[in-house]
């Protein structure tokens, strides 16, 4: 009998030669954040996916607090936009007002915010734009860094720079140190593919650009050397967590990060895998296990943290 068919029958040993398995504390929830009152709006492109103010988005979070999800990151959509987003760094912003009211109502759930520009600016893009329409990278990483300094100040536990600038992530700790936040972590999108998937979020966090693409400053999804380079240099500017962004057509990026680097791996189960999957089971073609099987993919790439807007329903697996 050869050794597969030795453990596959032998239970004992296979008991303690365990398959990956999924937990809830694997999952960070991603959480939209509107202004206004009494809103909870259902993300047309995103079915079970939700728009909320902030009074509303306290009594999500007690929900996900009750099934055990223990994360959740936030996307900001203001009413208001200009082209150097300004309402990403007020004091008084979507998200800054939405972590103190979260804080004070839920002190334990641990909060990480996205720091980027395209929700708040009014022309989409990820940076700050000259004239000639180009993304000035090195004019763009001081707002970043006010960006993230706020959202700590304001309670923010953990921040996550999703711009893909090159230097941003060194820009980030230099500030949150000089300013007294050393022991805040940054998990970077330091693998983060100009990727088709993201269409719905698109709709959800209102942050199409308005022309052209965001190829320059996102990764080809040919080029997986450009990826072990990206997140090299993430550790190097003081990374506390990569990211590997989208997740399911890019396992073997996750795989190459984790074969590379003894760094914990984040990996974000983007919005179009998500609403062709709840697409899929909705119009009968797959069962809802798939949502399992998923997700366990990703963790079996080697993903310690995975990002899904699938949380609430593995958790409710659980209970």
């Amino acid at each position: 009998m050869n050794r597969t068919r030795r453990l596959r029958r032998n239970s004992s040993i296979r008991d303690m030669v365990r398959e990956t398995k999924l937990s809830v504390d694997d999952f960070i929830y991603p959480l939209f954040i509107v202004e206004g009152e009494n809103i909870k709006r259902e993300i047309s492109s995103m079915k079970g996916v939700y728009h909320f103010s902030i009074d509303k988005v306290l009594d999500e979070i007690k929900e996900i607090i009750d099934l055990g999800i223990k994360s959740i990151i936030l996307f900001g959509i203001p009413n208001d936009k200009d082209n150097i987003g300004s309402e990403a760094y007020s004091s008084h912003g979507i998200i800054q007002r939405a972590i103190r009211e979260i804080k004070k109502k839920f002190p334990e759930i641990y909060i990480v915010t996205d720091v980027c520009m395209c929700e708040y600016t009014s022309h989409g893009h990820c940076g700050i734009v000259l004239n000639t329409g180009y993304v000035d990278n090195d004019k763009t990483l001081p707002y970043l860094g006010k960006i993230a300094l706020s959202h700590v100040e304001a309670g923010a536990d953990m921040v996550a720079p999703s711009d893909m600038m090159d230097g941003r992530v060194g820009y980030i700790r230099k500030m949150l140190d000089e300013n007294g936040f050393e022991m805040t972590p940054i998990m970077a999108y330091s693998a983060k593919y100009a990727s088709a998937f993201y269409g719905p979020f698109r709709e959800a966090a209102d942050s199409a650009p308005q022309w052209g693409d965001r190829k320059s400053y996102q990764m080809d999804p040919a080029n997986s050397n450009e990826a072990i380079r990206e997140v090299m240099y993430d550790i190097e500017e003081g990374a506390d967590i990569v990211m590997v962004k989208p997740a399911l057509s890019y396992l073997d990026i996750i795989r190459r990060v984790k074969d590379n680097f003894n760094m914990p791996i984040a990996a974000y189960n983007v919005s179009g895998e998500y609403s062709m999957i709840k697409n899929a089971i909705e119009n009968g073609l797959v069962g809802e296990e798939i949502i399992m099987e998923v997700l366990t993919s990703i963790k079996r790439a080697g993903a310690d943290i995975i990002i899904s807007y699938f949380a609430k329903d593995v958790a409710k697996s659980f209970k």
